[in-house]
């Protein structure tokens, strides 16, 4: 992520490693898929950008072995620390302001990052410039305005009131600058960078536990600035994280755009 003084959901607080748990659950499977379709093996070089746990920075650690070389990086590095050993090299890097941390990465992946990168395009330009010929980008952002509902069965008091909620979270994520239609752009984004071979898909579910998870670390982590905000009270908050608990109700992601191309 990139170091603002508005960022929402920053890596310092506690929630941040529970968010982290239910992203891997949530997404993992799908990015390890696409990697693995590149053909990622022994002695790759890969940038992990954004890191934040350890997951995928342990994972690719895993498939490029010792003679392989995983840079993972972050404005807060604490939460992918226990990981620092090689063939991992950790650094603090903001990905919209620094040049890239090497050249010559034969893979580079950020997930849940540029969405929230206020220089989106000169984040996405290191990217491109730290790549071999013929090295892979995979970019998976999300895209809330493609599905802005928490449930998409809004049948009862509960799921209308878990929907005004997540609106309230997604005005204060574009109050700080995300880009809430970022994920359907980037096949495009790709395209103008100069990859070749791009294509894209997009994911989400439609309710799991992780989901349940998920929803109650952001909320307990944004919950001073929607109280702030007027967007909704203790009581609201207070309601919606029992209904949550409860399991009774169809919580969705917004749907994860991946896109990848070839240099």
């Amino acid at each position: 992520m990139t170091q603002t003084d508005g960022y929402l959901l920053d890596n310092r607080q506690t929630e941040a490693g529970k968010r982290f748990d239910a992203f891997a659950t949530l997404f993992d499977p799908t990015t390890f898929r696409h990697i693995e379709r590149f053909g990622i093996g022994s002695g790759w070089r890969c940038w992990e950008v954004g890191a934040g746990g350890t997951s995928v920075v342990s994972w690719l650690a895993k498939k490029v072995g010792p003679t392989g070389r995983v840079v993972a990086t972050d404005i807060d590095t604490s939460w992918a620390a226990s990981a620092a050993r090689p063939p991992v090299e950790i650094r603090v890097h903001d990905v919209g302001a620094e040049e890239p941390p090497g050249e010559g990465f034969d893979l580079v992946h950020a997930r849940l990052v540029l969405v929230h990168v206020p220089d989106r395009e000169r984040a996405l330009r290191s990217m491109v410039k730290s790549l071999r010929p013929g090295g892979r980008l995979l970019i998976e952002d999300a895209d809330p305005a493609l599905q802005p509902l928490l449930c998409p069965d809004e049948h009862g008091p509960e799921q209308q009131l878990a929907n005004r909620l997540r609106n309230g979270f997604r005005k204060l994520l574009a109050e700080r600058g995300a880009d809430l239609s970022y994920g359907r752009k980037l096949p495009r984004l790709l395209r103008e960078a100069g990859l070749r071979e791009v294509e894209a898909d997009a994911y989400f579910p439609v309710t799991s536990t992780a989901c349940a998870d998920l929803e109650s670390a952001t909320i307990r982590q944004i919950r001073d600035q929607l109280v702030t905000a007027g967007l909704a009270t203790d009581g609201d908050i207070d309601r919606h994280l029992a209904n949550v608990a409860s399991g009774s109700m169809d919580l969705a992601t917004a749907p994860m755009i991946s896109a990848w191309g070839r240099k």
